[in-house]
């Protein structure tokens, strides 16, 4: 057997010089198995220095893109998804810059899609027992009334859209997905599910079996 196909990950940040862990990124990033692309999205503070510090460390696995002004967590994650399938990426996807799912559940994804051969697997913040999921109430119930709404939409009985922590394998209907701006800056989680699942332009969706749900064990 070769050796393990990298995952390029994708890392939205927006005005997140105060809280980004530098040292935790840095050693993610170099796992012989892990690539990271962050992007800069306009960012007002001096986000992009810490970017550019950060690459520093890792050069050869960390990729830094800036934005020429803020265009909403969207925007962000799809120039960085588009960067990794130009560079010849196999396996993409994209955690939040607040580190909130940890970074080695983020690897837990790909050892998922491996197992059952599918394209997507979405981190699903489900409050468990046995779970640490940590989630102020008003948000997890207002979570949940938007995932509702969106799986109605979608036609797909999803749990939770908005877990920043997904990946996907690289295909012509990834591509496809990505070949257009998302609508929406932050609900853009929903079109790239809706997408992949149904197909967009000539590209054919994969359809609902090529698509699964991870539970996390870990979120704040």
């Amino acid at each position: 057997m070769g050796p393990l196909s990298p995952n390029t990950l994708i890392v939205p940040c927006y005005n997140e010089s105060a809280r980004l862990d530098v040292e935790a990124l840095a050693a993610f990033a170099a796992r012989d198995d892990v690539r990271l692309i962050v992007v800069d999205d306009g960012s007002e503070d001096d986000t992009r220095a810490v970017l550019e510090s950060l690459r520093a460390r890792v050069p050869t696995h960390i990729t830094v893109l800036a934005m020429p002004r803020n265009g909403g967590k969207g925007a962000a994650v799809r120039l960085g998804l588009q960067h990794a399938l130009a560079s010849g990426a196999a396996y993409v996807g994209y955690f939040d810059a607040d580190l909130a799912t940890p970074l080695a559940k983020v690897l837990r994804l790909r050892d998922v899609m491996d197992a059952r051969g599918v394209a997507v697997v979405l981190g699903s913040r489900v409050q468990r027992l046995g779970a640490d999921i940590v989630r102020r109430p008003l948000r997890h119930y207002a979570g949940r009334v938007f995932a509702t709404a969106a799986a109605l939409s979608l036609g797909v009985a999803v749990y939770d859209t908005q877990c920043g922590a997904k990946l996907f394998r690289v295909n012509p209907t990834l591509r496809a997905a990505l070949a257009a701006p998302f609508v929406s800056r932050w609900a853009f989680d929903v079109e790239l599910l809706g997408r992949l699942v149904h197909g967009l332009g000539n590209a054919p969706g994969l359809g609902v079996a090529q698509c699964v749900e991870v539970p996390l064990e870990q979120w704040r």
